[in-house]
């Protein structure tokens, strides 16, 4: 099992999430998909490509103490999971304004992962908003005054089936709000190697 880590900025708090990243192929299909939409609608606020990861817990605002408290049971928690094959397929979009892709393959495997994930996160004393899984992958938002281009890129995504691919790491992500057309910005805090058979 390998660790990779990344200290980033120092500040009092971090807001962190738990995830997981398609490989760059996968997500190259799909932006390939996505490149008519791109043209089409550069006003959408669409989300960095590197950026692009499946949340299995949403953990909000933490103490940059209790983020070290997360580590060595992430680490053994990867270290017993065994990678879970997974696709991108489809779109859709919540409430006219976020438009996703959703995910197909092991998509049990992925709710037992997060149930684990979360098991882990409860038993370090972290209190997070619990909402259900609905795995997906977060592409863009919609600006106020144009809610139908998200509808619109989402039906041209209906057709989409990606390949599979096998998850390879468990991500400890931070992110941080910035400037720009994608104001929010993610860096991996830690990553561990799916080890289990």
């Amino acid at each position: 099992m390998t660790e990779h880590v990344d200290e980033g900025p120092l500040s009092a708090t971090v807001r962190v999430f738990i995830a997981l990243a398609p490989p760059d192929d996968a997500k190259d299909e799909l932006a390939d998909a996505l490149r008519p939409a791109y043209d089409a609608y550069p006003r959408m606020r669409w989300n960095r490509i590197e950026d692009w990861h499946i949340t299995l817990a949403f953990l909000g605002e933490l103490p940059v103490t209790a983020v070290p408290l997360l580590r060595p049971p992430l680490a053994h928690l990867a270290a017993t999971h065994r990678p879970l094959e997974l696709a991108l397929r489809g779109g859709g979009h919540f409430d006219d304004r976020v438009l996703w892709s959703g995910i197909d393959g092991d998509v049990d495997g992925l709710q037992r992962l997060a149930t684990d994930v979360r098991t882990v996160v409860k038993e370090c004393g972290i209190d997070f908003p619990e909402r259900p899984l609905r795995p997906h992958l977060t592409l863009a938002r919609a600006r106020r005054d144009d809610p139908t281009s998200v509808v619109t890129v989402a039906d041209g995504l209906a057709s989409f089936a990606g390949r599979r691919w096998p998850t390879e790491r468990l991500h400890l992500v931070g992110s941080n709000f910035g400037r720009g057309p994608a104001p929010i910005r993610y860096r991996d805090i830690a990553s561990w190697t799916f080890d289990g058979a």
